[in-house]
């Protein structure tokens, strides 16, 4: 199946070459076009052949071009029809969703080509060998790849699937073909942590450089488990036997290959009562989407900010409201500096809509501010953008800004999750 073209502009190349509306464009090159990966790959070239459909006919048009040159023609879709889940893993956060959030929560994902193009993890289950080659010879480089587990039956065990089991032979024929990759692991107690941990990071390891980093996170629970996989969250102690566990693989890894490779998220050392390690031991920050680092990449940049600067003279009287594992993190680094202008209250707020051991800020809806903060006191109440949705004012249970503005009677700013933002509105006020 091939592509429908939806307009020519006069002037761009496809014009040139007699493209029209309603073609269907099938090749380059002789190569097939399935989606928007190949149709980008295949235009890098000086010397081009491309093959479409008129009324049934097959016709093929030559040029020469720059090898930068796009054919600037406008297709009806989107070139990429995203691929689902097949998967039924017993951590799946989807599957423990609550009621009444907005539809694009509930759409389970797999594919690889949104890991190539946004960073999404990927677990392979559904790329078959021939897939598999594409992504090599298409250079899709680099990957984010759901891992859990490199037992096979271990893995098959957490993902209910018996595609599953081929990760490591997956993973060796995309390092062989020069695809690197970063891993991702959902740690959950009793399944997959302690002995097969080990194995785990140990399999990856062998394969750096094409692993890139490994991201350890906890499972994610809420309220809405009712007949699923009986799951529980960690403990402190365990959590600390997490950390200590990835600290000697730092240590060993960054003595061979002078990367840390292996890294815990934050919510592991909020967990373990741990203080979370600074923006050095992140390296590049390469799992920061995966929570792994943010803590230490805002306090690096409010300390960078803070530096020489003074309060405006302007009292200011703000609420912080912030998840439940955050709020100790915030009050460390807020809480170091001497304020005279500025009367701040960090307020960690349970999260009741999801329930369950969620902690984290970016998961705290409307519903939960409103109750958490009704009465409250103060210029105005702060909150991290990671709470809403991108470009617009909707948290995930489809309450606006204005719903919990008008809900406690408080003006609600929205902060960048940026430590120079924050130190910003500290020091000299919500537009100062």
């Amino acid at each position: 199946m091939g592509h429908i073209i939806k307009a020519v502009p006069e002037g761009s190349l496809g014009f040139e070459l007699g493209l029209q509306k309603g073609d269907e464009l099938t090749r380059i090159n002789g190569e097939e076009v399935v989606d928007v990966i190949d149709y980008q790959a295949l235009l890098s070239c000086e010397e081009m052949t491309v093959t479409y459909l008129r009324d049934g006919e097959v016709n093929e048009v030559s040029c020469d071009k720059e090898d930068w040159e796009e054919l600037g023609v406008e297709f009806e879709g989107e070139m990429l029809e995203i691929r689902v889940c097949k998967n039924h893993c017993v951590f799946c956060f989807i599957d423990q969703m609550a009621p009444g959030c907005r539809k694009s929560l509930y759409v389970k994902d797999d594919d690889w080509r949104m890991s190539l193009m946004m960073g999404n993890f990927v677990t392979l289950t559904n790329v078959d060998d021939k897939e598999l080659e594409r992504i090599i010879r298409r250079k899709a480089t680099p990957l984010y790849i759901s891992v859990h587990a490199t037992d096979p039956e271990v893995r098959k065990t957490m993902m209910r699937n018996p595609n599953a089991g081929k990760l490591m032979q997956q993973l060796k024929a995309l390092q062989k073909g020069g695809i690197r990759f970063h891993a991702q692991v959902v740690l959950c107690p009793d399944l997959n942590d302690k002995d097969v941990l080990e194995k785990t990071v140990s399999d990856l390891y062998a394969m750096y450089p094409a692993c890139q980093s490994v991201a350890v996170v906890p499972v994610g629970l809420t309220g809405y488990r009712e007949n699923l996989y009986p799951l529980r969250p960690f403990t402190e102690s365990e959590a600390d036997d997490v950390v200590r566990r990835l600290s000697k693989w730092q240590k060993k890894c960054w003595n061979e290959h002078g990367t840390r490779f292996a890294f815990p998220s934050d919510e592991f050392y909020c967990l373990a009562g741990k203080t979370v390690p600074n923006e050095a031991c992140y390296e590049d920050f390469p799992q920061i989407e995966n929570g792994v680092g943010l803590v230490a990449q805002l306090k690096g940049e409010f300390d960078a900010a803070m530096e020489g600067e003074s309060e405006s003279p302007e009292k200011k009287h703000y609420v912080i409201a912030t998840g439940v594992s955050a709020a100790p993190q915030l009050d460390a680094i807020i809480g170091k500096y001497v304020w005279r202008n500025l009367d701040l209250e960090i307020i960690a707020v349970e999260n009741r809509f999801f329930g369950g051991a969620v902690t984290v800020t970016g998961l705290l809806t409307g519903s939960d501010l409103i109750r958490e903060l009704s009465g409250v006191q103060c210029d105005a109440v702060l909150i991290s953008e990671s709470m809403l949705r991108a470009e617009q004012d909707l948290f995930l249970d489809n309450k606006t800004l204005l719903d919990v503005e008008e809900a406690i009677g408080v003006p609600v700013h929205v902060v960048e999750n940026d430590g120079a933002v924050l130190a910003d509105v500290l020091l000299h006020g919500i537009g100062g």
